[in-house]
């Protein structure tokens, strides 16, 4: 061959190396990821219609019991729309100054059939993670129930979901200040539960106390739709924490079973103590035991082993067990279904526990390691309670700022006469049953 031929294959190879390197480099979609995550976004909504529904409706009085499956329904629709409009654009967007996503993505702008995030659709990583978003507000309504209106809760849950949520989930999850810091949060402490936990109990001060409370039995009028709820919580967890891996792989597998381990331990612990100071065990005790377990695994579930989360569901038991004896008994706080001791406390207690049994150094308690850059227990820890206690401050502030305003506008309680004559009718029109 000729040197000019020669010469001219070369630069013709050297030109498409890079290009054969890069295809080569190219994410391609993952089937077997898409399908996990596809069933770990219907497990999430099925956590709150009918789960969390279920859950809080079987909690309160025979009155109220349509106005809490309403709100859940309600809050679905909503955020669904505004996730779309704006949200994800806010909480994944392009990054601006490490505190919230750009406006580049609005009505999920360039999102098409073959946009990939990692490697799988962008359509399914954005309506897997609306699906959390969804569960937040939803989680808050606890704290009010039976006395916030219809109207002042909607307009409460869009505008929280919009100042609060996003710009969170944008710190932690979307490329903003506390993800680079390398904090650990796999399935949302920080995101979801100190985030909802904090608004309740704001929202709980500022509305105040059920008429009555706390000298009238409020008992949970049907303990049947509880547990049912619970168990639709339990298993939908699965998909909360597991699906976090993003991946049907070895952290899904292990995410999954120290949330089991988290649930059972927090059952049974709260059902233990329950048992030794009233003399008999409670459903609502083990029940909420559960979801304690669950709320506080969360954040840790990626990180750490089966050792480690029974410790935090059994710590996860003890302290949620106290935290909502104190809240209701000595400080005399109406959270009418415990938002706060259960999901705030279990939160916080998780995103500080992750830190701890990340560590491979504790035998048989130890988990998969610190953040990337991250390498001693305290260092972890700091950034595990700078976290806390940022996510803590932002959302108790902003949250009290958007209750003044909705105050103003719509105004927040029901009247004293749809209090008593219960919310399903007076505001709603309708009957949980009719028999």
């Amino acid at each position: 061959m000729s040197k000019p031929w020669s010469l001219l294959l070369s630069v013709v190879s050297l030109a498409a190396a890079p290009t054969a390197a890069l295809a080569s480099e190219a994410v391609a979609l993952n089937p077997g990821n898409t399908a996990w995550v596809l069933t770990s976004t219907a497990l999430v909504l099925f956590m709150t219609v009918p789960g969390l529904a279920l859950f809080y409706g079987g909690l309160v009085r025979t009155k109220n019991v349509l106005s809490l499956l309403m709100q859940c329904f309600a809050i679905t629709a909503l955020v669904s729309i505004l996730w779309l409009v704006y949200g994800y654009s806010l909480a994944f967007g392009p990054d601006v100054g490490g505190v919230i996503g750009s406006l580049d993505r609005v009505f999920l702008s360039g999102m098409g059939l073959d946009t990939l995030r990692g490697d799988i659709p962008e359509t399914v990583f954005s309506t897997y993670q609306l699906t959390f978003a969804i569960i937040a507000p939803a989680l808050i309504v606890g704290a009010f129930a039976e006395r916030m209106k219809f109207s002042a809760m909607l307009l409460f849950s869009g505008l929280w979901f919009t100042a609060v949520y996003a710009p969170v989930a944008h710190w932690v999850w979307g490329g903003g200040w506390l993800g680079r810091l390398g904090l650990l949060d796999f399935a949302g402490g920080t995101v979801v539960h100190v985030t909802a936990g904090v608004a309740a109990l704001v929202s709980a001060l500022v509305l105040g106390s059920r008429r009555g409370f706390p000298e009238v039995a409020m008992a949970p009028h049907n303990m049947t739709l509880t547990v049912a709820g619970a168990g639709m919580l339990w298993v939908g967890w699965y998909g909360f924490n597991a699906g976090s891996a993003l991946a049907a792989n070895g952290s899904a597998g292990m995410a999954l079973l120290a949330t089991h381990i988290s649930a059972a331990a927090g059952a049974l612990t709260w059902m233990m103590v329950e048992w030794r100071r009233y003399g008999k065990p409670s459903v609502l005790g083990v029940v909420t035991g559960m979801v304690a377990g669950l709320g506080t695994i969360t954040p840790a579930s990626g990180f750490v082993g089966p050792g480690g989360a029974l410790v935090i569901g059994i710590v996860a038991g003890l302290v949620c067990f106290t935290a909502t004896l104190r809240v209701k008994r000595v400080f005399k706080i109406d959270d009418s279904l415990d938002v706060f001791p259960v999901h705030g406390v279990g939160g916080m207690l998780g995103t500080l526990a992750a830190g701890v049994f990340a560590s491979k150094g504790l035998g048989v308690f130890s988990g998969n390691g610190f953040a990337p850059g991250i390498t001693t227990l305290g260092r972890q820890i700091g950034v595990q309670a700078l976290g806390v206690a940022a996510t803590v401050v932002y959302t108790a502030v902003v949250t009290l700022v958007l209750l003044k305003i909705v105050d103003a506008v719509v105004g927040l309680r029901a009247s004293e006469e749809q209090e008593i004559q219960g919310l399903d009718i007076a505001l709603h029109e309708e009957r949980g049953y009719d028999f």
